[in-house]
């Protein structure tokens, strides 16, 4: 019996110094994406009350597309709003960054994943070495595909989207620009719609964010075409 408590008493001693107990910042590590996103909802809203109808964020460029332009700054609002930095957040070592959308009419917190971020950064380090991109296909006017094995992928590197779970590529367009082609989530939405349904949006990737929490980071805006499809809306 006493050799029973002392090997019990061994994992136990284990478990705290191993972190298995979830201290503090465990626990705020286990909390729903969600919940995160609601609390600093809140403290947002409650920050631009008591501030003039001002918001808690980050100055960007003006030309930065609308779904990772208005990066959250969460020292405005730690400690006053909110009691500290979601342990999800970027900012505390977490995956996601916090932004705001529609910041005139109906400010909204939702998030992205960093790890598009850093995909991106990755592609165009690679993209640096070559004299001139390799584009594979001509998806539409000024958008192609690249040919990722002269780039020296093995395999052609992917988003795993936070709307549907499925793979999404990259894209570049004639510019340089590497994006995220969300084309076949908001086409998944649209077989859902009718026409009527979807003519009042200016840009398809509203559909995307209209009933979650994250924002299709670092694409093009979209407008559907003749045949129900979406198709990129990108300058000349």
């Amino acid at each position: 019996m006493k050799q029973i408590i002392r090997v019990f008493s061994l994992i136990f001693v284990s478990c705290i110094l191993s972190g298995c107990l979830y201290p503090k910042e465990r626990i705020a590590q286990q909390i729903p994406a969600e919940t995160s996103v609601q609390q600093v909802q809140e403290a947002v809203e409650a920050y631009q009350s008591e501030n003039n109808g001002l918001l808690p964020i980050k100055n960007k460029d003006s030309e930065m597309d609308q779904y990772i332009k208005y990066l959250i700054d969460f020292t405005k609002l730690v400690p006053q709003y909110l009691p500290e930095i979601p342990a999800n957040a970027y900012e505390a070592g977490g995956v996601f960054q916090y932004v705001i959308i529609i910041p005139e009419t109906n400010p909204t917190v939702k998030i992205f994943d960093m790890e598009i971020a850093e995909r991106i950064r990755e592609i165009n380090i690679r993209l640096s070495m070559q004299k001139y991109p390799p584009f594979k296909e001509v998806i539409q006017d000024n958008v192609f595909s690249l040919d990722f094995n002269k780039l020296g992928y093995e395999q052609e590197p992917v988003i795993i989207s936070p709307f549907s779970g499925q793979n999404l590529p990259f894209i570049i367009s004639s510019d340089g620009e590497i994006y995220v082609d969300y084309s076949a989530d908001i086409y998944q939405i649209l077989q859902e719609k009718d026409v009527e349904q979807v003519e009042k949006y200016k840009d398809l990737r509203s559909l995307l964010v209209e009933d979650s929490i994250f924002v299709p980071a670092y694409s093009l805006p979209y407008i559907i075409d003749d045949f129900g499809a979406p198709v990129f809306i990108i300058k000349n």
